[in-house]
Protein backbone atom coordinates (compact mmCIF):
# COMPACT_ATOMS: atom_id res chain seq x y z
CA UNK A 1 0.00 0.00 0.00
CA UNK A 2 1.32 3.00 -0.98
CA UNK A 3 2.02 6.09 1.25
CA UNK A 4 0.10 8.29 -0.67
CA UNK A 5 -2.75 5.84 -0.75
CA UNK A 6 -2.18 5.57 3.03
CA UNK A 7 -2.63 9.77 3.52
CA UNK A 8 -5.78 9.87 1.48
CA UNK A 9 -7.08 7.68 3.67
CA UNK A 10 -6.72 8.95 6.65
CA UNK A 11 -7.75 12.85 4.92
CA UNK A 12 -10.90 10.98 4.17
CA UNK A 13 -11.24 9.42 7.59
CA UNK A 14 -10.93 12.72 8.95
CA UNK A 15 -13.52 14.30 6.60
CA UNK A 16 -15.94 11.72 7.41
CA UNK A 17 -15.36 12.15 11.30
CA UNK A 18 -15.84 15.69 10.94
CA UNK A 19 -19.17 15.55 9.38
CA UNK A 20 -21.78 18.14 10.06
CA UNK A 21 -24.66 15.74 11.91
CA UNK A 22 -27.99 18.13 11.55
CA UNK A 23 -31.11 16.65 13.84
CA UNK A 24 -35.01 17.68 13.34
CA UNK A 25 -36.74 16.61 16.06
CA UNK A 26 -40.69 15.97 15.80
CA UNK A 27 -42.52 16.10 18.53
CA UNK A 28 -46.48 15.65 19.18
CA UNK A 29 -48.65 16.16 21.58
CA UNK A 30 -50.98 13.32 22.50
CA UNK A 31 -50.40 11.24 20.42
CA UNK A 32 -50.45 7.63 21.24
CA UNK A 33 -48.59 4.48 19.29
CA UNK A 34 -51.74 3.49 17.51
CA UNK A 35 -52.44 6.97 16.04
CA UNK A 36 -50.32 6.18 13.21
CA UNK A 37 -50.72 3.87 10.03
CA UNK A 38 -47.56 2.19 10.42
CA UNK A 39 -48.77 1.12 13.50
CA UNK A 40 -51.79 -0.24 12.36
CA UNK A 41 -54.36 2.62 12.73
CA UNK A 42 -56.56 1.76 9.41
CA UNK A 43 -59.01 5.39 10.62
CA UNK A 44 -55.81 7.90 10.84
CA UNK A 45 -53.93 8.48 7.22
CA UNK A 46 -50.13 8.69 8.15
CA UNK A 47 -48.60 8.48 4.66
CA UNK A 48 -45.58 10.65 5.41
CA UNK A 49 -44.79 9.07 8.66
CA UNK A 50 -45.43 5.94 7.53
CA UNK A 51 -42.48 6.81 4.83
CA UNK A 52 -40.25 8.22 7.66
CA UNK A 53 -40.97 4.42 9.42
CA UNK A 54 -39.52 2.57 5.96
CA UNK A 55 -36.81 4.93 5.46
CA UNK A 56 -35.29 4.48 9.34
CA UNK A 57 -36.31 2.13 12.54
CA UNK A 58 -39.20 2.14 14.09
CA UNK A 59 -39.27 1.02 17.83
CA UNK A 60 -42.26 -0.98 19.22
CA UNK A 61 -41.43 -0.41 22.81
CA UNK A 62 -40.69 3.43 22.71
CA UNK A 63 -41.69 4.91 26.14
CA UNK A 64 -42.60 8.38 27.49
CA UNK A 65 -41.03 8.94 31.07
CA UNK A 66 -44.68 10.13 32.25
CA UNK A 67 -48.39 10.00 31.04
CA UNK A 68 -48.86 13.38 30.83
CA UNK A 69 -46.89 16.46 28.75
CA UNK A 70 -44.60 18.80 30.61
CA UNK A 71 -42.13 15.46 32.67
CA UNK A 72 -41.48 13.73 29.18
CA UNK A 73 -40.75 16.98 27.51
CA UNK A 74 -38.37 17.36 30.16
CA UNK A 75 -37.10 14.32 29.90
CA UNK A 76 -35.67 14.80 26.29
CA UNK A 77 -34.54 18.01 27.22
CA UNK A 78 -32.14 16.66 29.77
CA UNK A 79 -32.09 12.97 29.49
CA UNK A 80 -33.15 12.97 33.00
CA UNK A 81 -35.51 11.29 34.93
CA UNK A 82 -38.70 13.93 35.81
CA UNK A 83 -38.11 12.65 39.12
CA UNK A 84 -34.72 13.44 39.38
CA UNK A 85 -35.63 16.87 37.98
CA UNK A 86 -38.70 17.52 40.16
CA UNK A 87 -40.89 17.55 37.10
CA UNK A 88 -43.77 14.79 37.38
CA UNK A 89 -46.67 16.85 36.92
CA UNK A 90 -48.16 18.79 33.89
CA UNK A 91 -47.57 22.55 34.87
CA UNK A 92 -48.95 24.00 36.32
CA UNK A 93 -50.71 20.41 37.58
CA UNK A 94 -53.68 20.27 39.49
CA UNK A 95 -54.67 21.47 42.64
CA UNK A 96 -55.11 19.09 45.75
CA UNK A 97 -58.67 18.61 46.44
CA UNK A 98 -59.85 17.71 50.02
CA UNK A 99 -62.44 14.92 48.18
CA UNK A 100 -59.42 13.16 47.48
CA UNK A 101 -57.93 10.37 49.53
CA UNK A 102 -54.44 11.56 49.50
CA UNK A 103 -52.28 14.88 49.00
CA UNK A 104 -50.32 14.84 45.76
CA UNK A 105 -47.38 16.52 46.30
CA UNK A 106 -45.75 19.50 44.82
CA UNK A 107 -43.36 19.61 42.10
CA UNK A 108 -41.35 22.47 40.12
CA UNK A 109 -43.12 24.68 37.74
CA UNK A 110 -40.62 25.17 35.41
CA UNK A 111 -38.14 23.60 34.04
CA UNK A 112 -34.38 24.58 36.16
CA UNK A 113 -32.10 26.60 34.62
CA UNK A 114 -28.92 24.81 36.04
CA UNK A 115 -30.77 21.57 34.08
CA UNK A 116 -28.26 21.62 30.73
CA UNK A 117 -30.55 20.77 27.75
CA UNK A 118 -29.73 19.22 24.80
CA UNK A 119 -29.92 22.58 23.14
CA UNK A 120 -27.68 23.98 25.40
CA UNK A 121 -24.96 21.47 24.76
CA UNK A 122 -24.86 21.07 21.30
CA UNK A 123 -25.05 24.97 20.60
CA UNK A 124 -21.47 24.58 22.69
CA UNK A 125 -20.65 22.77 20.07
CA UNK A 126 -21.46 24.95 17.37
CA UNK A 127 -25.22 24.69 16.47
CA UNK A 128 -27.59 26.35 15.78
CA UNK A 129 -30.92 25.35 17.61
CA UNK A 130 -34.42 26.51 16.31
CA UNK A 131 -37.91 25.84 18.26
CA UNK A 132 -41.55 26.00 17.53
CA UNK A 133 -44.61 25.22 18.64
CA UNK A 134 -45.59 23.82 22.47
CA UNK A 135 -42.88 24.14 25.70
CA UNK A 136 -44.67 24.07 28.68
CA UNK A 137 -41.60 23.61 30.81
CA UNK A 138 -42.24 27.09 32.75
CA UNK A 139 -42.97 30.68 32.19
CA UNK A 140 -40.96 33.90 30.71
CA UNK A 141 -37.53 33.57 31.67
CA UNK A 142 -37.51 29.16 31.40
CA UNK A 143 -38.53 30.02 27.70
CA UNK A 144 -37.04 28.06 25.22
CA UNK A 145 -34.46 30.99 24.53
CA UNK A 146 -33.39 30.70 28.33
CA UNK A 147 -33.12 27.03 27.76
CA UNK A 148 -30.49 27.02 24.75
CA UNK A 149 -32.58 27.93 21.52
CA UNK A 150 -31.56 30.56 19.34
CA UNK A 151 -34.98 31.03 18.10
CA UNK A 152 -38.07 30.46 19.80
CA UNK A 153 -41.31 30.70 17.88
CA UNK A 154 -44.59 29.97 19.49
CA UNK A 155 -43.43 28.68 22.78
CA UNK A 156 -44.15 29.55 26.10
CA UNK A 157 -46.18 28.50 29.47
CA UNK A 158 -49.12 27.03 28.48
CA UNK A 159 -49.75 23.57 27.38
CA UNK A 160 -53.06 24.06 25.17
CA UNK A 161 -53.08 26.83 21.93
CA UNK A 162 -54.31 29.26 23.62
CA UNK A 163 -56.87 30.96 21.90
CA UNK A 164 -57.70 27.47 19.98
CA UNK A 165 -56.01 26.79 16.18
CA UNK A 166 -56.79 29.10 14.19
CA UNK A 167 -56.13 32.71 13.96
CA UNK A 168 -56.67 35.11 15.82
CA UNK A 169 -55.09 33.37 18.84
CA UNK A 170 -53.31 34.78 21.57
CA UNK A 171 -49.95 33.26 21.75
CA UNK A 172 -47.56 35.60 23.54
CA UNK A 173 -44.61 34.76 21.05
CA UNK A 174 -46.51 34.15 18.15
CA UNK A 175 -48.57 36.64 16.41
CA UNK A 176 -50.75 35.58 13.43
CA UNK A 177 -50.32 36.66 10.11
CA UNK A 178 -54.05 36.49 9.08
CA UNK A 179 -57.55 35.59 10.08
CA UNK A 180 -58.15 31.90 9.92
CA UNK A 181 -54.63 30.84 9.82
CA UNK A 182 -53.75 27.50 10.73
CA UNK A 183 -51.91 27.06 13.76
CA UNK A 184 -49.60 24.28 12.80
CA UNK A 185 -49.21 25.29 9.22
CA UNK A 186 -47.48 28.31 10.45
CA UNK A 187 -45.22 26.62 12.85
CA UNK A 188 -43.99 24.49 9.68
CA UNK A 189 -43.67 27.35 7.59
CA UNK A 190 -41.35 29.07 10.30
CA UNK A 191 -39.48 25.97 10.34
CA UNK A 192 -39.03 25.04 6.66
CA UNK A 193 -37.90 29.38 6.34
CA UNK A 194 -35.40 28.52 9.47
CA UNK A 195 -34.19 25.77 6.94
CA UNK A 196 -33.88 27.95 3.88
CA UNK A 197 -32.16 31.10 5.70
CA UNK A 198 -29.86 29.09 8.26
CA UNK A 199 -26.16 29.46 8.60
CA UNK A 200 -24.70 26.20 6.16
CA UNK A 201 -21.70 26.65 7.67
CA UNK A 202 -23.12 25.46 10.88
CA UNK A 203 -25.22 22.59 11.94
CA UNK A 204 -28.64 22.45 13.20
CA UNK A 205 -30.91 20.88 15.57
CA UNK A 206 -34.46 21.84 14.42
CA UNK A 207 -37.12 20.90 17.38
CA UNK A 208 -40.60 20.80 15.80
CA UNK A 209 -42.86 20.62 18.64
CA UNK A 210 -46.71 20.53 17.67
CA UNK A 211 -49.50 21.68 20.20
CA UNK A 212 -51.75 19.11 17.76
CA UNK A 213 -53.12 16.42 18.87
CA UNK A 214 -53.72 18.35 22.30
CA UNK A 215 -57.43 19.28 23.00
CA UNK A 216 -59.48 21.94 21.88
CA UNK A 217 -60.30 19.23 19.47
CA UNK A 218 -60.76 21.63 16.67
CA UNK A 219 -60.96 20.12 13.42
CA UNK A 220 -58.23 20.96 10.53
CA UNK A 221 -60.54 21.89 7.48
CA UNK A 222 -58.21 20.18 5.06
CA UNK A 223 -59.22 16.82 5.99
CA UNK A 224 -61.91 16.71 7.62
CA UNK A 225 -64.83 16.04 4.25
CA UNK A 226 -62.36 13.04 4.21
CA UNK A 227 -62.84 11.91 7.94
CA UNK A 228 -66.36 12.36 8.49
CA UNK A 229 -66.95 10.20 4.92
CA UNK A 230 -65.00 7.92 6.79
CA UNK A 231 -66.92 7.38 10.21
CA UNK A 232 -70.27 6.74 7.67
CA UNK A 233 -69.53 3.07 8.07
CA UNK A 234 -69.59 3.04 11.14
CA UNK A 235 -72.77 1.88 12.95
CA UNK A 236 -73.98 2.34 15.97
CA UNK A 237 -72.51 4.31 19.32
CA UNK A 238 -68.39 4.93 19.69
CA UNK A 239 -67.81 1.51 22.05
CA UNK A 240 -66.28 2.58 25.42
CA UNK A 241 -64.86 0.19 28.55
CA UNK A 242 -65.13 0.89 32.11
CA UNK A 243 -61.20 1.56 33.41
CA UNK A 244 -61.52 2.06 37.11
CA UNK A 245 -63.50 5.57 37.37
CA UNK A 246 -63.69 6.31 33.88
CA UNK A 247 -64.73 5.41 30.70
CA UNK A 248 -62.28 4.53 28.05
CA UNK A 249 -62.89 5.21 24.19
CA UNK A 250 -61.70 1.58 22.42
CA UNK A 251 -62.47 2.41 18.42
CA UNK A 252 -61.19 5.06 16.53
CA UNK A 253 -63.77 7.14 14.78
CA UNK A 254 -63.20 10.91 16.05
CA UNK A 255 -63.16 12.73 12.53
CA UNK A 256 -61.98 16.05 13.90
CA UNK A 257 -59.46 14.18 15.66
CA UNK A 258 -58.27 12.55 13.15
CA UNK A 259 -57.52 15.47 10.64
CA UNK A 260 -55.46 16.69 13.00
CA UNK A 261 -53.39 14.24 12.98
CA UNK A 262 -53.44 14.24 9.06
CA UNK A 263 -52.77 18.00 9.40
CA UNK A 264 -48.84 16.55 11.54
CA UNK A 265 -48.49 14.60 8.51
CA UNK A 266 -48.80 17.01 6.22
CA UNK A 267 -46.11 19.05 8.19
CA UNK A 268 -43.63 15.77 8.55
CA UNK A 269 -43.97 15.28 4.86
CA UNK A 270 -43.39 19.47 3.89
CA UNK A 271 -39.94 19.25 6.06
CA UNK A 272 -38.95 16.25 5.12
CA UNK A 273 -39.75 17.05 1.22
CA UNK A 274 -37.81 20.60 2.16
CA UNK A 275 -34.38 18.71 3.34
CA UNK A 276 -34.34 16.92 0.21
CA UNK A 277 -34.40 20.23 -1.66
CA UNK A 278 -31.68 21.40 0.24
CA UNK A 279 -29.70 18.37 -0.15
CA UNK A 280 -29.72 17.87 3.73
CA UNK A 281 -31.31 14.30 4.10
CA UNK A 282 -28.05 12.70 3.75
CA UNK A 283 -26.52 14.78 6.87
CA UNK A 284 -29.53 14.92 8.84
CA UNK A 285 -31.00 12.74 11.90
CA UNK A 286 -34.97 13.04 11.90
CA UNK A 287 -36.40 11.95 15.32
CA UNK A 288 -40.28 11.63 15.34
CA UNK A 289 -41.95 10.77 19.06
CA UNK A 290 -45.04 11.78 21.48
CA UNK A 291 -45.27 13.21 24.98
CA UNK A 292 -47.93 10.68 26.46
CA UNK A 293 -50.32 8.43 24.92
CA UNK A 294 -53.76 9.57 23.36
CA UNK A 295 -56.67 10.98 25.35
CA UNK A 296 -58.93 8.40 25.60
CA UNK A 297 -59.81 8.17 28.87
CA UNK A 298 -62.36 10.12 30.80
CA UNK A 299 -65.17 10.44 32.87
CA UNK A 300 -67.15 10.44 29.94
CA UNK A 301 -64.70 8.88 27.35
CA UNK A 302 -61.96 10.84 25.83
CA UNK A 303 -61.28 11.78 22.27
CA UNK A 304 -59.01 9.68 20.46
CA UNK A 305 -58.74 5.68 21.30
CA UNK A 306 -55.29 3.59 22.27
CA UNK A 307 -56.83 -0.21 21.74
CA UNK A 308 -56.01 -2.27 21.68
CA UNK A 309 -53.47 -0.82 24.47
CA UNK A 310 -55.24 -0.18 27.65
CA UNK A 311 -56.39 3.26 28.86
CA UNK A 312 -54.66 6.53 27.60
CA UNK A 313 -53.28 9.70 28.59
CA UNK A 314 -52.72 10.23 32.58
CA UNK A 315 -52.52 6.31 32.99
CA UNK A 316 -49.62 4.39 33.90
CA UNK A 317 -50.77 1.38 31.41
CA UNK A 318 -49.13 0.99 28.06
CA UNK A 319 -52.19 3.63 26.41
CA UNK A 320 -50.76 6.08 28.23
CA UNK A 321 -46.60 5.71 28.31
CA UNK A 322 -46.27 3.74 24.82
CA UNK A 323 -45.29 6.69 22.05
CA UNK A 324 -44.96 6.03 18.51
CA UNK A 325 -41.28 6.43 17.89
CA UNK A 326 -39.03 6.71 14.82
CA UNK A 327 -35.57 7.32 14.07
CA UNK A 328 -33.93 7.79 10.74
CA UNK A 329 -29.62 8.23 11.07
CA UNK A 330 -28.64 7.79 7.63
CA UNK A 331 -25.20 5.90 6.88
CA UNK A 332 -26.80 4.20 10.84
CA UNK A 333 -30.13 2.81 10.77
CA UNK A 334 -31.21 0.42 7.84
CA UNK A 335 -34.15 1.34 6.20
CA UNK A 336 -37.35 -0.48 7.38
CA UNK A 337 -35.74 -1.78 10.06
CA UNK A 338 -37.41 -2.25 13.55
CA UNK A 339 -36.54 -2.65 16.74
CA UNK A 340 -38.60 -4.45 19.73
CA UNK A 341 -36.03 -3.28 22.95
CA UNK A 342 -38.22 -1.09 25.47
CA UNK A 343 -36.72 2.37 25.08
CA UNK A 344 -37.45 6.01 27.22
CA UNK A 345 -37.42 9.49 26.28
CA UNK A 346 -34.14 10.32 28.61
CA UNK A 347 -32.45 7.72 25.77
CA UNK A 348 -32.64 10.94 23.05
CA UNK A 349 -30.22 12.81 24.60
CA UNK A 350 -26.92 10.59 24.84
CA UNK A 351 -28.41 9.43 21.24
CA UNK A 352 -28.24 12.76 19.62
CA UNK A 353 -24.58 13.36 20.93
CA UNK A 354 -23.11 10.16 20.08
CA UNK A 355 -24.76 10.40 16.38
CA UNK A 356 -23.13 13.87 16.50
CA UNK A 357 -19.26 12.34 17.23
CA UNK A 358 -20.19 14.64 20.60
CA UNK A 359 -18.44 12.89 23.90
CA UNK A 360 -21.18 11.44 26.36
CA UNK A 361 -21.77 13.23 29.22
CA UNK A 362 -23.33 11.02 31.37
CA UNK A 363 -23.29 13.09 34.85
CA UNK A 364 -26.11 15.18 32.83
CA UNK A 365 -28.26 12.31 30.86
CA UNK A 366 -28.14 10.08 34.48
CA UNK A 367 -31.31 8.48 33.44
CA UNK A 368 -30.31 7.64 29.52
CA UNK A 369 -28.17 5.77 27.59
CA UNK A 370 -27.46 5.82 23.98
CA UNK A 371 -29.07 3.62 21.16
CA UNK A 372 -27.09 3.55 18.92
CA UNK A 373 -26.58 0.11 19.53
CA UNK A 374 -30.11 -0.43 18.59
CA UNK A 375 -30.26 1.88 15.66
CA UNK A 376 -27.36 -0.38 14.11
CA UNK A 377 -29.30 -3.58 14.75
CA UNK A 378 -27.44 -4.71 17.45
CA UNK A 379 -28.96 -5.41 21.18
CA UNK A 380 -28.98 -2.63 23.71
CA UNK A 381 -27.61 -3.08 27.46
CA UNK A 382 -31.10 -4.51 28.93
CA UNK A 383 -32.47 -1.83 32.50
CA UNK A 384 -35.66 -1.84 34.44
CA UNK A 385 -37.74 1.29 33.22
CA UNK A 386 -39.56 3.17 36.19
CA UNK A 387 -42.68 5.55 35.87
CA UNK A 388 -43.98 7.92 39.03
CA UNK A 389 -47.02 9.70 38.68
CA UNK A 390 -48.23 10.58 42.05
CA UNK A 391 -51.02 12.82 41.39
CA UNK A 392 -54.99 12.93 40.27
CA UNK A 393 -55.43 13.81 36.97
CA UNK A 394 -58.66 14.45 34.69
CA UNK A 395 -58.43 10.94 33.06
CA UNK A 396 -60.10 9.56 36.18
CA UNK A 397 -56.43 8.49 37.00
CA UNK A 398 -55.31 8.17 41.13
CA UNK A 399 -51.40 8.49 42.13
CA UNK A 400 -49.26 5.45 41.80
CA UNK A 401 -46.33 4.20 40.37
CA UNK A 402 -45.34 1.93 37.83
CA UNK A 403 -41.92 -0.68 36.64
CA UNK A 404 -41.28 -2.63 33.50
CA UNK A 405 -38.36 -5.72 33.82
CA UNK A 406 -38.22 -7.63 30.95
CA UNK A 407 -41.48 -8.66 30.13
CA UNK A 408 -43.06 -8.12 33.51
CA UNK A 409 -44.91 -4.83 35.03
CA UNK A 410 -46.18 -4.08 37.84
CA UNK A 411 -48.29 -1.21 38.48
CA UNK A 412 -48.53 0.25 42.22
CA UNK A 413 -51.91 1.97 43.30
CA UNK A 414 -51.52 4.20 46.26
CA UNK A 415 -55.13 5.51 46.44
CA UNK A 416 -56.63 2.27 45.53
CA UNK A 417 -53.93 0.50 47.88
CA UNK A 418 -53.09 -2.57 45.77
CA UNK A 419 -50.27 -3.62 42.60
CA UNK A 420 -51.12 -4.91 39.49
CA UNK A 421 -48.96 -7.15 37.66
CA UNK A 422 -48.91 -8.24 33.79
CA UNK A 423 -46.76 -10.13 31.50
CA UNK A 424 -46.53 -7.76 28.29
CA UNK A 425 -45.03 -10.75 25.93
CA UNK A 426 -48.26 -12.79 26.89
CA UNK A 427 -51.09 -10.14 27.14
CA UNK A 428 -50.28 -6.27 25.54
CA UNK A 429 -53.47 -5.10 26.46
CA UNK A 430 -52.89 -5.46 30.32
CA UNK A 431 -55.98 -7.88 30.71
CA UNK A 432 -54.91 -10.53 33.03
CA UNK A 433 -53.53 -9.34 36.40
CA UNK A 434 -51.28 -11.82 37.71
CA UNK A 435 -50.63 -10.15 41.19
CA UNK A 436 -51.72 -13.36 43.22
CA UNK A 437 -51.04 -15.77 41.01
CA UNK A 438 -47.74 -14.94 41.00
CA UNK A 439 -47.20 -13.14 44.31
CA UNK A 440 -43.42 -13.32 44.33
CA UNK A 441 -42.51 -11.54 40.76
CA UNK A 442 -44.80 -9.42 42.35
CA UNK A 443 -43.40 -8.72 45.70
CA UNK A 444 -39.98 -8.40 43.83
CA UNK A 445 -40.17 -5.86 41.63
CA UNK A 446 -42.75 -3.79 44.05
CA UNK A 447 -38.82 -4.52 46.40
CA UNK A 448 -37.10 -2.73 43.09
CA UNK A 449 -39.80 0.04 42.50
CA UNK A 450 -39.58 1.38 46.23
CA UNK A 451 -35.68 1.04 46.53
CA UNK A 452 -35.14 2.90 43.32
CA UNK A 453 -37.77 5.21 44.84
CA UNK A 454 -35.92 5.86 47.76
CA UNK A 455 -32.24 6.02 45.47
CA UNK A 456 -34.25 8.99 43.86
CA UNK A 457 -35.75 10.50 46.45
CA UNK A 458 -39.23 10.36 45.27
CA UNK A 459 -41.99 12.42 46.31
CA UNK A 460 -44.84 10.27 47.32
CA UNK A 461 -48.45 11.30 47.84
CA UNK A 462 -49.53 11.25 51.76
CA UNK A 463 -53.36 10.63 53.17
CA UNK A 464 -55.78 14.14 53.11
CA UNK A 465 -56.75 14.52 56.85
CA UNK A 466 -59.87 16.33 55.25
CA UNK A 467 -61.11 13.20 53.13
CA UNK A 468 -63.88 11.33 54.30
CA UNK A 469 -65.25 8.32 53.20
Amino acid sequence: MSRFFILFLLVSLTLISKKKTNFVFFLVDDMGMMDLGTYGSTFHETPNIDQLAKTGMKFNYGYAACPVCSPTRASIMTGRHPVRVDITDWIPGSSNNKKNKLLHPKDRDNLALKEVTIAEELKSHGYQTFFAGKWHLGNEGHWPTDQGFDINIGGHHRGSPPGGYYAPWNNPVLEAKKKGEYLTERLTEESTRFLENRNTDKPFLLYLSYYNIHTPIQAYKKHIDHYQKKTEKFSGTTPSEQEHDGQTRIRQDNPALASMVSAVDDSVGTLLAKLDELGLSDDTVVIFFSDNGGLSTKPKMGPGSNAPLRAGKGWLYEGGVREPTIIRAPDVTEAGSVSNQPIVSMDFFPTMLELAGLPLKPELHADGRSLLPELTGKKGKGRALYWHYPHYHGSTWRPGASIRDGDWKLIKFYDYEKVELYNLKEDPSESNDLAKQNSKIAKDLEYKLVAWQKRMNAKLPIPNPAYKK
